[in-house]
């Protein structure tokens, strides 16, 4: 099994830390709730992955940290308490300080993100200039340096480019180079592989961890892919429905998963096998906001559901590890996992 080095989470300080995080949109319809009492907290260095089925709430969760929701129709209530300063209770002009050179983001398409407009190191550049009073060359040398730091052939070459001329490899790493030249703290990738061939997804995957390792950045890893949390990531925090359902480190909750949906998730990825058994898979659909049952969210779906699952399911602290899960059975229930080799 991979080793990974976790920061001793009693004496550690978090460098984020989420509380009780709730995001609503304003609809025509009426308020319609999209995440519930989201709690979790990053370690300084530490790479945390943030899973779960599309529309659990995952992206949200990481533009609300940013403050990126549309002012408004959305609705932003708890805290995110960066090295204790909440970044909620920030001025627009404040938290611009904020992002970028504290925490920055990578988001999920490069084209969309990129604007056609400017050469890719003009705005990598722009990005150094935004935060540092420093003159145009000074921040074109800054920006050559970056582009090198994450693996882009002919530095000089690829500055003049614009997004149309590069691959959609090239265009994730300059997403990666605009979000690390002013070494933010914090590194919040959506996941960032998602239109990308599996050789580059690769390729991606290790520079985000090789750079993880030697600059100390602390990353909060937004995917579905369980594949490549365990490959990268130190802790997963698996979400349902707009809930943190369990948080545990990642060999762990890989070995020994104790939330029912966790262990769904993990059974259903596909395994090579002699025999010819049909996949495992989760039934039923995700509940829509607004519609959703009482008590445990999951219990529509879970095969260990019982009459009590209709009642409150707080997130309860199961060790010193600080494995947590939001399911009352925990106690009663032994939950297939997998394992991962080096």
């Amino acid at each position: 099994m991979r080793e990974t080095a976790l920061p001793d989470a009693s004496s550690a300080t978090p460098l984020l830390d989420v509380r009780h995080l709730q995001v609503s949109f304003q609809t025509r319809q009426g308020v319609l709730g999209i995440t519930r009492d989201v709690s979790f907290s990053v370690m300084p260095g530490e790479r945390l992955g943030l899973v779960g089925e599309s529309g659990c709430g995952k992206s949200v969760t990481g533009l609300s940290l940013m403050r990126l929701l549309p002012a408004d129709v959305a609705r932003v209530q708890g805290q995110v308490l960066l090295e204790g300063t909440d970044l909620m209770r920030l001025s627009e002009r404040q938290m611009r300080a904020v992002r970028g050179r504290d925490v920055a983001m990578i988001f999920q398409e490069p084209m969309s993100a990129l604007d056609p407009v400017f050469t890719v190191g003009e705005q990598i550049a722009e990005a150094w200039r935004v935060h540092f009073p420093a003159r145009a060359r000074e921040a074109r040398e800054r920006a050559l340096k970056v582009l090198d730091q994450v693996g882009i052939p002919l530095p000089q070459q690829r500055y003049n480019e614009y997004p149309h001329q590069l691959s959609g490899g090239m265009r994730q790493r300059v997403m990666i180079a605009m979000a690390l030249i002013c070494e933010p703290k914090l590194l919040i990738a959506d996941e960032p592989t998602t239109a990308l061939d599996v050789t580059v997804q690769a390729q991606i995957l290790r520079l985000l961890r090789e750079l993880s390792e030697r600059t100390g950045t602390a990353m909060l890893f937004i995917t579905h892919d369980l594949g490549v949390v365990a490959e990268i990531c130190t802790r997963m925090v698996t979400m349902y429905a707009g809930e943190v359902v369990e948080d545990a480190p990642v060999d762990e909750v890989l070995l020994r998963p104790r939330h029912p949906y966790t262990s769904g998730l993990l059974r259903s990825l596909p395994r090579f096998s002699p025999r010819r058994e049909p996949l495992a898979f989760i039934p039923g659909r995700v509940p829509a906001p607004g519609r959703m049952p009482e008590g445990c969210r999951f219990s529509p779906r879970c095969a260990h559901a019982a009459d009590r699952c209709q009642g409150p399911q707080p997130l309860q602290d199961l060790g010193p590890s600080g494995h947590r899960v939001r399911c009352i059975r925990t106690p009663e229930l032994q939950l297939p996992g997998v394992t991962t080799h080096d």
